[in-house]
């Protein structure tokens, strides 16, 4: 494999791969530091923070280096580290969508609501669509009618996040699930 970020080499310590934005431990260059631990925060000695940061069995991290003497907090990197790479995969449940006609079967209707009730039990948020075309145009309040029976059959799934909006030839609104409004 070649390329300009490919250096041939596995790093053999993990822990010099994880500090890209924090300096840790025997990487802070500075003579004091302001160490932010259980209690005040005290200026002390480099040699001094990291003793007691090895005594706990935890990382002295320069959380601001610019400042003077720079921050320091005792912590465990990994794991912060480990609980911010989790937070940013953590994925938001799909935006689901279904589309009505102003004009739908009372059957059609039943189904395409107990879509959405599922989609709303699953955790999803649901962009419901009514789509206008050529007379249908001219009266939005059938699409405003039909949107509001909606609202009023899902009122124990799930709740409407804004009022409805007219965008060109449809109408949409978006539903959340009960109680994540």
């Amino acid at each position: 494999m070649s390329g300009p970020h490919w250096s041939g080499k596995q790093p053999l310590n993990r822990r010099s791969d994880i500090s890209i934005e924090y300096r840790i431990n025997e990487q802070i260059r500075a003579a004091r530091v302001r160490l932010v631990h259980n209690e005040q925060p005290a200026i002390v000695p480099l040699a001094e923070a990291l003793e007691t940061a090895q005594a706990e069995g935890l990382d002295l991290v320069e959380v601001a280096a610019e400042a003077d003497p720079p921050v320091c907090r005792i912590m465990d990197y990994g794991k912060y580290r480990y609980l911010q790479s989790h937070k940013s995969r953590q994925v938001q449940p799909p935006l689901k969508e279904i589309k009505f006609r102003p004009k739908i079967d009372p059957h059609d209707y039943g189904t395409k609501k107990g879509h959405v009730e599922r989609f709303l039990a699953a955790g999803s948020k649901v962009r419901v669509t009514v789509m206008f075309r050529g007379r249908e145009q001219s009266r939005p309040e059938l699409g405003l009618r039909l949107l509001r029976q909606l609202e009023q059959d899902l009122e124990a799934s799930g709740t409407f996040e804004s009022q409805p909006r007219q965008d060109g030839r449809n109408m949409i609104v978006t539903i959340a699930p009960k109680g994540k409004t």
